[in-house]
């Protein structure tokens, strides 16, 4: 069983959110699962350029070249803006690149982790990656530390379908709700949350809306006990709205 570090993180809405860091191993298995991808990925252009049987090497050996340097830089960069952090082997085990301030990664911070992962591989199989994973506080490698970026883990579950930004929130209905006990500074925080809350990640998002809705429900009174926490966060918000 793998050993679970943990990194808070304070938001922009002044609420601390958790996020659960990737350790050694599961990081390992990732990186296998896309070695392999990009493996099958080489051997397929190989064979479709005949490199494997061109003894002169001529054009399809340049062709390949190309191929092989886009492989083992662009696979990452792609996947990790594109698809919000995660390549396959990542997605495989459930986890994802994030900026240290638990934003989406860019291309630029992708870039660069991915081009010290040269550095990070020697003298060989990864040394000063692995030593630095173990010894840096927050599990980075010397990329992470360049880019500033952190390998967390998913919370299952966090992919659940989220409301739409064009969905009214007033539709939700908030007629009862006495919510003259939150001040207008608690409900600038929770209009902040709800206009970013589509940039942030998954886990990220999750924790921060449950931490906003543990601390402003005991001053709502009339909220249905049963409601998840951005559906109350938008209701609340709603009712606000209509109260002035």
């Amino acid at each position: 069983m793998e050993y679970e570090d943990r990194v808070r993180i304070a938001t922009p809405e002044g609420v601390d959110v958790e996020l659960t860091l990737a350790g050694i191993g599961s990081r390992f298995i990732a990186a296998i699962l896309d070695l392999l991808i990009q493996g099958a990925i080489l051997l397929a252009a190989a064979l479709a350029l005949g490199v494997l049987g061109d003894d002169d090497g001529g054009v399809g050996a340049a062709v390949y070249s190309i191929v092989l340097f886009l492989v083992f830089f662009a696979y990452d960069v792609l996947f990790e803006v594109r698809s919000r952090g995660r390549t396959p082997g990542k997605r495989w085990t459930g986890l994802r690149v994030v900026r240290t301030g638990g934003s989406p990664i860019t291309f630029v911070p992708s870039c660069v982790r991915n081009v010290m992962r040269v550095v990070d591989f020697l003298p060989a199989t990864y040394a000063i990656g692995m030593l630095s994973i173990f010894v840096t506080a927050r599990n980075q490698r010397l990329g992470d530390l360049a880019a500033g970026t952190l390998i967390v883990r998913e919370r299952p579950g966090g992919t659940r379908k989220r409301p739409g930004p064009e969905e009214p929130t007033a539709a939700r209905g908030s007629d009862g709700w006495d919510v003259s006990a939150v001040s207008a500074r608690d409900v600038g925080t929770v209009r902040q949350f709800l206009d970013r809350r589509s940039g942030l990640e998954t886990a990220a998002r999750a924790e921060l809306a449950g931490e906003l809705e543990r601390r402003l429900r005991p001053l709502v009174a009339g909220a249905p006990e049963r409601i998840a926490a951005e559906e109350f966060l938008e209701r609340l918000a709603a009712a606000k709205a209509d109260r002035a």
